[in-house]
C-alpha cells in the first residue's frame, strides 16, 4: 500500500499550536486518546493492519527547512524555539494501537507524553478516512475534474455573498487530492474575483488549516485551537475553570496573538462565566462549533455588550457541520451583529455522488499532570447539541453535575 501521508505539515495548523502550548505549559502531562465512529461502520477484512502499517510509516516523516521557513513567515505567533522542537520530531508507532472485532469494527488508541501524541490525531483520521475508499473500491468514484468545478462554484457563491470562508477539512477528506484540488480551485475563483471589478468579491478565501497545502498556494495557515486542551486541563483539574486555565496557558505562550476561542467544551454557560474583559478583548473572536448557530451568536453578542466591547469589532467563526447554504444564511443573519467567518469542512473536501463521508472522531478522554502519578483522570467534551457529548456515559455526568447542567 502506498504512503498516504507523505508531508510533515500535512496537518493542522492548531494542532502545532496546541503542542507548542503543551510544551511550554505541560510539558510533563501524558495523554490517552480514543477513536469514535459515530456511524458504527464495519471496516473491510485487514484494515486494521493496513492502518497499523500507514502509522509505522509515518515514523519517515521529518519537517523540511522549506517547511519550516514558511511557518516562520505565516505563523509569526509561534516562538522560534518550537521549531527546534519539530526537527528532532519522530512519529512513534508504538504508541497507537489498532484492532477489529469480528463486525469489522475499529478502535484506536493513543497513549503517551502529550506533547508527542498531539500530532497523531488528524493525520490518523486522515488515513483512515482515504484508506476506507482505497480498500472499499469507492475511491474510483473521485473524481477530481468533477471537485475542482464544485469547489469552484462553492467558492464563487460564498465570495458573492460576502462570506470570509475557509478550508478545515483534513480529517475527514476523500484523499489527499481531493483536498488539494479543492483548495486549487478555491484559491482560483478568489484570484480572478479581485481582478474583476467587482466589488463584491474581496478577498475573502482566508486560507486553509491545512499547513502543507497553505505553503503550496501561498495561502495563510488557519487555525487556533481544539476541544482537546480544554478536556485536558479539565481532567486534570476538573471542568469548572478548565476554560480559564486554558486562556491563561494560551496567554502565557502566544502573548497577545491569541486569535479565537473554541468556547463550547463544557456549553456555554460555564465559559461565560470565565469569560472576564481581560480575555473578551485579548481573544480576537469565538468560534461556534456546535448548537443552534443563531442563538449561540446571540449568546456571544449579549455577552460581549455586557462587557462594554461592540460585538461587531470581534469575530466569531462558525463550524459547526457547514455546507455552502448554511454559511451564507448565516452570513445574511450575523453581519450587522459581528465579523463572521466560515470554517468548513466535509463539505469542501468529502462531497462526491455516491460516496458518504465517515463520521470519525479522535478524542482525548484522559490524562494526568505528570508521569509519575500512577493513575489517570478521566475527561469528556459536553456539546452544546443535546445527545452529543462525548466521552464515558459515567464521567459526562459527573461533569454535568459539577457544572449543575
Amino acid at each position: 500500500m502506498r504512503q498516504i501521508i507523505n508531508h510533515f505539515t500535512d496537518d493542522d495548523l492548531y494542532k502545532f499550536t496546541m503542542c507548542c502550548a503543551v510544551i511550554d505549559n505541560y510539558p510533563r502531562a501524558m495523554v490517552k486518546y480514543e477513536f469514535t465512529d459515530r456511524d458504527n461502520t464495519c471496516y473491510p477484512t485487514g484494515f486494521a493492519t493496513l492502518v497499523t502499517e500507514q502509522v509505522k510509516m509515518l515514523e519517515n516523516l521529518v519537517i523540511t527547512d522549506e517547511e519550516i521557513q514558511f511557518m516562520k513567515r505565516a505563523c509569526r505567533y509561534i516562538p522560534h524555539w518550537f521549531y527546534d522542537f519539530l526537527k528532532g520530531y519522530r512519529y512513534d508507532s508504538r504508541m497507537v494501537s489498532v484492532a477489529q472485532d469480528d463486525k469489522g469494527h475499529l478502535s484506536v488508541h493513543f497513549e503517551g507524553p502529550w506533547s508527542h501524541t498531539i500530532l497523531l490525531e488528524v493525520k490518523v483520521l486522515a488515513i483512515i478516512s482515504e484508506l476506507y475508499y482505497i480498500t472499499t473500491g469507492e475511491a474510483d468514484k473521485i473524481d477530481l475534474e468533477l471537485q475542482y468545478r464544485q469547489s469552484y462554484d462553492k467558492a464563487q457563491r460564498l465570495l458573492e455573498a460576502g462570506c470570509s470562508f475557509s478550508d478545515m477539512g483534513t480529517r475527514r477528506r476523500a484523499s489527499f487530492a481531493a483536498q488539494d484540488t479543492c483548495i486549487r480551485a478555491m484559491k482560483d475563483c478568489q484570484d480572478r474575483c479581485t481582478s474583476t471589478e467587482d466589488g463584491a468579491c474581496r478577498r475573502r478565501f482566508v486560507g486553509t488549516s491545512n499547513v502543507y497545502l497553505a505553503m503550496k498556494y501561498d495561502l495563510t495557515p488557519i487555525g487556533t485551537m481544539a476541544h482537546e486542551l480544554i478536556c485536558a486541563i479539565g481532567g486534570m483539574y476538573g471542568p469548572q475553570m478548565a476554560n480559564h486555565l486554558a486562556m491563561e496557558a494560551w496567554r502565557a505562550t502566544y502573548r497577545g496573538a491569541l486569535g479565537t476561542f473554541l468556547y463550547d467544551t463544557y456549553g456555554w454557560n460555564i465559559f461565560s462565566l470565565n469569560f472576564s474583559e481581560d480575555y473578551a478583548n485579548m481573544f480576537k473572536g469565538l468560534r461556534v462549533d456546535s448548537g443552534n448557530n443563531l442563538d449561540q451568536l446571540r449568546k456571544i453578542t449579549e455577552k460581549y455588550t455586557s462587557l462594554g466591547i461592540d460585538p461587531r469589532s470581534k469575530q466569531i467563526v462558525f463550524s459547526n457541520a457547514l455546507d455552502t447554504d448554511r454559511a451564507i444564511a448565516i452570513q445574511h443573519a450575523a453581519v450587522g451583529f459581528c465579523q463572521p467567518s466560515f470554517g468548513i469542512g466535509t463539505h469542501f473536501t468529502n462531497d462526491f455522488p455516491g460516496m458518504k463521508p465517515l463520521n470519525i472522531v479522535i478524542k482525548l478522554v484522559a490524562a494526568k499532570i505528570t508521569e509519575s502519578w500512577n493513575f489517570y483522570n478521566d475527561t469528556c467534551k459536553l456539546s452544546e447539541d443535546e445527545g452529543k457529548h462525548s466521552g464515558n456515559p459515567e464521567v459526562v455526568k459527573r461533569f454535568m453535575a459539577a457544572l449543575h447542567i
